[in-house]
């Protein structure tokens, strides 16, 4: 259980002044240019030391990510990129720190930066976040008043310049590679690898991409050492993290907690139990849409890092924690996400343009009970054709949330295709 003076979000409700006073008053921006000063080894080291791993869903170690850029500049500039294109199904908490601790995330943004040897941070935000972006120029405008960002940052000497870019909706820009085309001004659709971003990344640059959550972090982390974040949570799950409760729960919520908490306490604690008791849970998604559902009666005694959720066959993702009660028709559920991942994929590779449209109308088949018990075996199939053999992640983002509903609710699957053939014999 995450203590009062270890929370780095402090304003995750917008009860207290979002405004870079009321940032100041709860700590932020004090004995930044202190921190520059320490130079970008040392950031690096702690970064590295804090054990704090990307936030984004993948889990990448944060400081290790840092430590590919270029550590002497060949004459290209380079660039900070903030990925707060918010599109998982499910995941609601970058808009909070968006919205509410804006200036987290910027001062983040500069100290990054500065260890990155990038003198441009570019934030990339989701076309739908209207208000999130108000706030969040707003408080960009108030650094450049104050001189905390722009020609001597922070009075730190270095040199800073940060821009905020709407995009226009599309799920896909949340893979890195596709936001920076779309930054760049193109078709937002996913480039090879390599280069990588760090070697070749916006407009040919050195570039690094982190999540919203990823950044906000480093300050308070630097200010208080990296053993102190390193201290809570598991070995390698280290820190504290902002879990997004959505569903059948009595409190759905955002909440900054420590990682490796145990998913009983995460919804006793902060969501008032589930809806109906314990004994009415489901299935629990508990990163985002694009990871594997599990089976209720496994998911309480889980611990919510990445390697506990990775042995429940899921992942930890954003954690973004969609729960499900008894009322919940799975296969209905599922065939909703393969519809928008059908609907999101940006049609560069064959196997996801074709496998995504394929395997939502088997799904939209499944819904009715209208197949063949032959054809859940089929659709598995197609889903292991699809994973791994895109050029992002999408093709496996759609075959995960179906390959999870037959892994752990195949019998459902099955008692409705023969009720559905039940029914037409009963009808002649």
């Amino acid at each position: 259980m995450l203590k009062d003076e270890n929370r780095i979000f402090t304003n995750l409700y917008g009860m207290h002044d979002r405004t870079l006073k009321g940032a100041q008053a709860r700590g932020h921006w004090d004995g930044t240019a202190g921190i520059i000063k320490k130079g970008r080894d040392w950031i690096i080291n702690e970064m590295k030391a804090s054990g704090l791993r990307g936030r984004g869903g993948a889990g990448f170690p944060t400081g290790l990510k840092w430590s590919f850029m270029p550590k002497e500049s060949d004459g290209r500039p380079a660039y900070l990129v903030v990925n707060a294109d918010e599109s998982e199904p499910g995941t609601c908490k970058d808009r909070e720190i968006m919205r509410h601790d804006p200036h987290t995330l910027i001062e983040g943004c500069l100290i990054a930066s500065f260890a990155m040897n990038a003198n441009a941070c570019y934030i990339y935000i989701r076309g739908e976040y209207i208000r999130e972006k108000e706030a969040l120029q707003a408080a960009i405008d108030e650094c450049y008043e104050a001189g905390l960002v722009g020609p001597n940052a922070a009075k730190s000497g270095w040199p800073f310049d940060i821009y905020l870019t709407h995009g226009a909706g599309a799920y896909i820009c949340g893979e890195e590679t596709a936001l920076l085309e779309s930054l760049e001004g193109k078709k937002g659709m996913p480039r090879m690898k390599p280069p990588f971003p760090a070697g070749a990344g916006l407009y040919g640059c050195p570039t690094t991409v982190n999540n919203v959550e990823s950044i906000a972090v480093v300050p308070t982390i630097l200010r208080r050492g990296g053993d102190w974040f390193a201290g809570m949570g598991r070995p390698n799950n280290a820190g504290t993290k902002l879990f997004a409760i959505s569903g059948h729960v009595n409190n759905p919520c955002v909440v900054e907690e420590e990682m490796s908490i145990s998913f009983e306490e995460l919804i006793e604690k902060h969501c008032g139990g589930i809806r109906g008791g314990w004994d009415n849970l489901k299935a629990v998604i508990p990163g985002g849409s694009s990871v594997p559902c599990v089976r209720g009666e496994n998911m309480r005694d889980a611990v919510m890092d990445f390697d506990a959720l990775k042995e429940k066959g899921s992942s930890l993702g954003t954690a973004a924690v969609i729960v499900m009660d008894n009322s919940t028709d799975m296969i209905k559920a599922i065939w909703r996400l393969s519809k928008f991942y059908k609907h999101e994929s940006c049609g560069q590779c064959t196997p996801c343009r074709e496998g995504t449209g394929w395997m939502m109308r088997v799904m939209a088949r499944l819904v009715e009970g209208n197949a063949s018990v032959e054809e859940i075996d089929m659709l598995l199939d197609v889903t292991k054709q699809v994973e791994g053999h895109t050029i992002c992640a999408l093709g496996d983002a759609a075959a995960w949330p179906i390959q999870g509903l037959i892994k752990n609710f195949r019998d459902e699957i099955e008692d409705r295709i023969k009720d559905k053939r039940m029914a037409g014999i009963a009808a002649e």
